[in-house]
């Protein structure tokens, strides 16, 4: 959710330099089921323009209708949306609308922990009871020790009450994809992590005449041999794809990243390739943790019987999604319907 909510702040920014007045949609609060989960945003302007979703489509309409008065007055204002009789989707969402107007020392705040890829909380102040209320309100922090409230014009502290609830959310950095190569399969792979929200970093040979013009989508662009690899930063939000097409490279690249703690590792290549690939880097490297050698994934990407360059980013992708978010992939129609 940390891109779709730097989305809305890229959004406020070019409305900011319009004069165009923004608010901010949160869904706080659901009952039964819905397409999308409690914390999800979209931002407002007050010429219609809408960044990102609530739902699958049939609520934002009604949002942008409720936040009319918002914008007259800067009130918060809680609004229900029963989604059992209009979006077939068995459930009630709350969504507090309040008016985004944040200061520069937000902004810079919220830059800087995208560049140190920091997480950050956000807090929000709220009731079920439909209507207006000037407690009611989001706060963000980037230290748990300095909140920013999204309006300047608002109480950087929203007021809490015994009828008050509280919803808390923290946002982890962007999930991060190194893709070690710089063919056209890379190319397709960087293109895929950027429609996903990720950020796309490509690392290649030092020697190589590629630019970022050649990657669409990518967010950063290394040209460094193994030994010279920025790892620091590699955590749980990063995954590494080896894809140079060159055994001798890949296992180079392999080997300078025997000590990170990626969340997944990849390796391109058919599985005899792969085993080879992990049999060598015991060999130079007895030393290698088992929790890494687990991490490893060869050959890359899930069985859906992906052929072209832009299926085979698809399986990888599908993939690493599944091992982050710790799910074993099944067609949703097996998955038992909620009892919720």
């Amino acid at each position: 959710m940390t891109f779709e909510f730097k989305n809305c702040i890229n959004s406020f920014k070019k409305a900011n330099r319009k004069g165009l007045k923004t608010v901010m949609a949160t869904l706080v609060a659901l009952e039964g089921s819905s397409y999308r989960k409690p914390g999800v945003r979209m931002l407002l302007l007050e010429d219609g323009t809408m960044t990102g979703a609530l739902s699958g489509g049939c609520v934002e309409k009604e949002i942008l209708r409720q936040s009319e008065s918002v914008f007259q007055t800067n009130q918060p204002k809680m609004m229900t949306y029963d989604g059992r009789y209009r979006l077939g989707c068995e459930g009630t969402l709350y969504i507090l609308i309040e008016t985004f107007y944040p200061d520069d020392a937000l902004m810079l705040e919220f830059e800087k922990s995208l560049e140190k890829r920091k997480a950050f909380q956000i807090k929000t102040i709220y009731s079920k009871q439909v209507g207006i209320n000037a407690n009611w309100g989001s706060t963000i922090t980037f230290d748990t020790e300095h909140w920013y409230g999204f309006s300047q014009n608002s109480n950087k502290e929203a007021k809490e009450s015994s009828a008050s609830l509280i919803f808390e959310q923290q946002l982890e950095p962007c999930f991060r994809l190194i893709i070690v190569g710089a063919e056209h399969d890379a190319v397709q792979l960087c293109l895929m992590a950027s429609v996903l929200g990720w950020e796309a970093v490509i690392a290649a040979p030092a020697a190589s005449s590629i630019t970022l013009l050649d990657f669409p989508g990518v967010h950063q662009l290394l040209k460094v041999d193994p030994n010279e690899l920025q790892l620091n930063k590699v955590n749980q939000q990063t995954a590494i794809v080896l894809m140079t097409h060159s055994y001798a490279k890949d296992l180079q690249y392999l080997l300078a990243i025997k000590e990170t703690h990626a969340a997944y590792i990849g390796l391109v290549g058919a599985m005899k390739r792969g085993q080879k690939l992990i049999n060598d880097l015991v060999e130079h490297y007895p030393e290698v943790e088992e929790g890494f050698l687990e991490k490893i994934h060869g050959p890359a990407g899930l069985n859906i019987g992906a052929e072209t360059p832009q299926e085979i980013a698809l399986s990888i992708c599908s993939e690493i999604l599944a091992v982050t978010r710790q799910q074993k992939p099944d067609y949703l129609k097996n998955k038992k319907a909620s009892k919720s």
